[in-house]
């Protein structure tokens, strides 16, 4: 497993990375919100350990901007702020669980363990191969029930293909997942290791590869028995499939849709040909070169959302070159003239196909607030195959207009205008001003930082950065619109105390959410079987069977071994907590409740749960 520990204080990251490699996690340390992006961007990572007070970008900023961007990795925040509306205000954030400074080592391992243990759906003890089985809770490994002795890196090369059977990994990507960005490894270490592996599981008995080499490419997981050779004869000839009535319509709009983007992209490159004419003679003005670099930038999004990737590199090369205030000779003459002639060149290329989105949007009215033609005319024809009411807006005035006359189910907007008087955040401030209901996805080249940040305060539901395809875009919408507010679900409490089930009865139907409550933990067995809860909630002490002995029950059991288990204590001890995480339970709230933490405790676990539950594309 692999985590990243966004921490500035020198003591506390030497502590934790300690802690953890006793453990053999893999850690990667970022010391402000910066770097971890960078991380982020180039690596694979299982759980993110946040502190909350770091320079410039603070942890909760940035848990809110990864949860605004669909980051779904666990994350942990770390504080030395113990108070109730602290941890609420991190949990809001988005954060999966709060651990104060200072904190017990094996208070650390198990909340980890417990993020980690849920972070897949329907997780076995153990992996399986054939005879092989792999714990990873002990880490161990055995061969037909005899243990194998395998270093770190063997054992994390064996769970990283086991728990992915059907994907191939290349040398880097193996590199990314299993080693940290400081240790630096050479080329040959993978083979070195995976050599190692082999090796070991031969002299075991294992008498075929358990992981494969696909040569040219990585490696994989192989079968453990033979698979059916598909019987050999004269080939099949391929069915024709007559497109649908939705791919019909779509073929119907697609040239009209074509002939407009060539259209609009005539215009673009009639610009960069007058540049180049002015350029030449030597009375290329300011205010002409900021137009046409401006043209330049939004065509590399236009372009590599439509898949023309000859466009788009000129375009992008276009910008470059029209970028600062520098004289231009010349030689920058010749170079734009050479691009311009690219891009007319692109003008016969046709766009990627438009792939549907993999989630279906219903009877739904997006808003589009953009001035792009070329991207607006590739989504008008995306619509038609989603089969989604598409309503567009060049300007901000039109959009507002649009909004005051029928409210759309999402909008989609941009942040830059051509006219540069009007930023699409303004858009967003007056409508969180208005606490206005209507989500809306940020679509744009911009890819600052702090336009990320300000645009997650300000509750915007996604950033998306072009080049983008169309698909992603609408997938995005759909995510949107089609996922509740708040998870809708059966919520089974466990307590001795009349009071304490009264709560839950008062509080959580208000979230849409079923409670059935106890109070005599004997029948506990019979009600979970009958009242199929998708979240338990357990006090831990109890007469006759305790909190822990009941989770560590419904861990033992198949059918309920993921079923999310929050504990309720009457106080915080190390001790205790420590006993709840290793008898199973992912979370836990402490009496006397506080209604905010416990709504927000249990929320934010069934949202992950649905997340897990989601079909992959």
């Amino acid at each position: 497993m692999k985590i990243l520990l966004v921490e500035d204080d020198r003591y506390t990251v030497a502590k934790i990375r300690e802690i953890l490699a006793q453990h053999q996690y893999v850690v990667d340390v970022a010391a402000d919100s910066e770097r971890a992006m960078q991380l982020m961007q180039s690596y694979e990572y299982d759980l993110l350990i946040v502190d909350v007070v770091l320079p410039e970008l603070d942890g909760i900023s940035l848990c809110c901007y990864l949860r605004e961007q669909n980051y779904q990795m666990p994350i942990l925040l770390l504080s030395a702020r113990a108070s109730v509306s602290d941890r609420v205000f991190g949990l809001n954030a988005g954060a999966d669980d709060y651990l104060v400074k200072p904190f017990d080592p094996a208070e650390l391992i198990a909340r980890v363990s417990a993020l980690l243990r849920r972070r897949e759906p329907f997780v076995s003890p153990a992996l399986t191969w054939g005879s092989l089985r792999l714990f990873a809770n002990t880490r161990r490994v055995t061969w037909q029930g005899k243990p194998l002795n395998l270093t770190a890196k063997e054992f994390g090369l064996l769970q990283l293909f086991l728990e992915n059977p059907q994907r191939i990994f290349s040398k880097d990507l193996i590199l990314d997942r299993l080693w940290t960005a400081a240790e630096s490894p050479k080329a040959g270490t993978v083979a070195a290791h995976m050599k190692g592996l082999r090796q070991k599981l031969k002299a075991a008995g294992v008498k075929v590869e358990i992981i494969e080499t696909i040569y040219g490419v990585g490696y994989q997981l192989g079968s453990p028995s033979d698979l059916e050779q598909p019987v050999q004869g004269s080939p099949v000839s391929p069915i024709k499939i007559e497109p649908s009535p939705a791919q019909q319509e779509v073929m119907a709009v697609a040239a009209e849709v074509l002939q407009e983007i060539r259209a609009s992209l005539n215009e673009e490159t009639a610009l960069f040909a007058q540049v180049t004419a002015q350029l030449s003679a030597g009375t290329l003005s300011r205010e002409l070169r900021r137009q046409a670099e401006r043209h330049a930038h939004q065509l590399t999004g236009s372009l590599g959302s439509l898949g023309i990737s000859q466009g788009f590199e000129a375009a992008q090369q276009i910008e470059l070159l029209l970028q600062g205030e520098m004289a231009l000779g010349q030689t920058a003459t010749r170079q734009l003239q050479h691009l311009t002639d690219l891009l007319k060149q692109a003008l016969v290329a046709t766009p990627a196909p438009i792939v549907l989105p993999s989630a279906k949007i219903a009877s739904a009215r997006l808003l589009v607030i953009d001035d792009d033609r070329i991207l607006v005319n590739q989504l008008r024809l995306a619509a038609v195959a989603a089969g989604i009411d598409l309503e567009i807006a060049t300007t901000l005035a039109d959009g507002r207009k649009a909004i005051a006359q029928n409210p759309p189910d999402a909008i989609l907007l941009d942040l830059n205008f051509g006219d540069n008087i009007e930023d699409g955040l303004m858009l967003l401030v007056e409508l969180d001003e208005q606490n206005s209901s209507i989500p809306v996805l940020l679509f744009t080249v911009r890819d600052s930082l702090s336009d990320r940040v300000a645009a997650a305060r300000l509750g915007g539901r996604a950033f998306l950065h072009k080049p983008i395809s169309i698909s992603e875009v609408l997938n995005a919408v759909a995510q949107v619109i089609d996922s509740p507010s708040t998870p809708e679900a059966k919520i089974l409490v466990v307590d001795d105390d009349p009071q304490i089930l009264e709560t839950f009865v008062d509080l959580l139907p208000a979230w849409g959410l079923q409670v059935t409550t106890l109070a005599q933990p004997q029948r506990f067995w019979e009600l979970l079987t009958t009242a199929a809860p998708d979240l338990l909630v357990l006090d831990v002490s109890m007469p006759q069977f305790s909190g822990i002995e009941l989770c560590q029950v419904v861990r033992h059991d198949p059918q309920w071994e993921n079923l999310p288990i929050l504990m309720l204590l009457e106080r915080e001890n190390t001790d205790l907590i420590h006993q709840i995480y290793v008898a199973g339970a992912d979370d836990y709230v402490s009496k006397p409740i506080v209604a905010p933490e416990l709504v927000t405790r249990i929320l934010n676990r069934l949202e992950r749960i649905r997340w897990r539950q989601q079909p992959r594309s």
